[in-house]
């Protein structure tokens, strides 16, 4: 199968689930492109896109470095 450059919206969560292990709603996401803080997106007339570069970036600015205790990450 080919993973398609730009996904729809509805298609977003599903692939940050399977490639990064976030779990997002779509309703967050729907929230964040109102409000701000979600990933970069394009237009393609009225329709939401969104490149998987753009998720990757936006996926790993979300996660925190490599830990290996819980002091530690309250320490960075």
């Amino acid at each position: 199968m080919t993973l398609r450059p730009r996904l729809r919206r509805k298609d977003v969560p599903a692939y940050l689930a399977s490639t990064h292990g976030i779990d997002i709603a779509l309703s967050t996401l729907n929230k964040l492109a109102t409000i701000g803080g979600g990933p970069e997106m394009q237009y393609a007339g009225r329709i939401p896109l969104y490149h998987v570069d753009a998720l990757d970036a936006w996926a790993a600015a979300r996660l925190s470095k490599p830990v290996r205790s819980t002091s530690e990450r309250s320490a960075a």
